[in-house]
């Protein structure tokens, strides 16, 4: 005959084992596409929370408390990396003190490890802007490099939960076969933008204009992360009068002052694109919202 408190004991499990059966890793995204590819991955057995929105600029973020605490319950941080969020990410990993999504741990995986990067620099002196020693971080906006790193994905979830291993797996084949669909879709879409001048507000876009094929001709900053100034803008428009673009990219949380004034001087159309997908947006419908923006003007 049992003890009565190994009965309690029993029953308790008893209730609790629906709860466990289903529980989710919490998973805690510095970006709205990681938040977007890591809900595609794990489905119903993971719990997203992306610490910036399409409408933040991702270097500068303030270490809220509530970010905090969504860390230190973190079993996966899935951030860019390449110094994109060594503003803020680094205060908060040393505040939620949660030994799982530390450097070095399963928990702790930043997408730049997994593609090579842009943009190099050579030199490293902040005299020169805010650039970054790894390389240019705005990778996601290149699809073949999501691809990339949804494999690498797939296989630090099922590293974090074996159990779900086969559930991550197939996920991540559904999602294979849609995005390449999606890209052969994108290819043929994107014919009339090969070869298009643009101008750019900062050097965010370079991936984008890598992949589509654009030919960036200007850029708004004088240095990465500095402002334009007045002198710069005229030089900006003395080379447009000698090799003319046809659109100016902005990112939709950046100021568009310059872009307007620069509009305003050369009847620029000036296109404010979204860095990141809206909270709850696929990836696929992100790009597809890309894409038209993008070729509403040449059409």
């Amino acid at each position: 005959m049992l003890h009565p408190w190994k009965k309690t004991f029993i029953l308790l499990l008893t209730l609790l084992s629906p709860f466990y059966a289903h529980a989710e890793l919490n998973i805690f995204a510095c970006e709205p596409e990681w938040a977007a590819l890591t809900k595609a991955l794990g489905g119903d057995k993971v719990h997203v929370n992306s610490a910036t929105t399409a409408m933040q600029d991702p270097h500068h973020i303030q270490a809220r408390p509530s970010l905090i605490a969504r860390m230190r319950r973190a079993n996966l941080l899935v951030c860019t990396g390449a110094d994109l969020e060594t503003g803020w990410l680094p205060l908060l990993l040393r505040k939620s003190a949660n030994p799982n999504v530390q450097v070095g741990q399963t928990g702790y995986f930043m997408a730049a490890d997994y593609v090579s990067l842009m943009d190099k620099p050579t030199v490293l002196d902040r005299s020169l802007g805010d650039i970054h020693a790894a390389g240019n971080p705005h990778f996601h906006l290149d699809p073949k490099r999501i691809a990339q790193v949804s494999v690498a994905l797939a296989d630090r979830l099922a590293m974090i939960d074996p159990s779900h291993q086969a559930y991550y797996q197939h996920n991540l084949a559904t999602f294979t076969q849609q995005w390449q669909q999606a890209m052969q879709q994108w290819e043929q879409r994107s014919k009339p933008l090969r070869d298009k001048p643009i101008v750019v507000s900062h050097n965010n876009w370079v991936y984008l204009s890598s992949w589509l094929g654009l030919k960036q001709v200007a850029t708004l900053e004088p240095k990465p992360g500095i402002p334009a100034s007045s002198t710069h803008l005229a030089k900006v428009l003395s080379t447009l009068k000698k090799e003319p673009a046809q659109m100016l990219l902005y990112a939709s949380y950046q100021s568009d002052k310059s872009a307007r004034w620069l509009s305003s001087k050369t009847a620029l159309p000036a296109i404010a694109l979204p860095l990141s997908p809206d909270n709850n947006e696929t990836l696929i419908n992100w790009f597809d919202r890309l894409l038209s923006q993008l070729l509403n003007v040449t059409s």
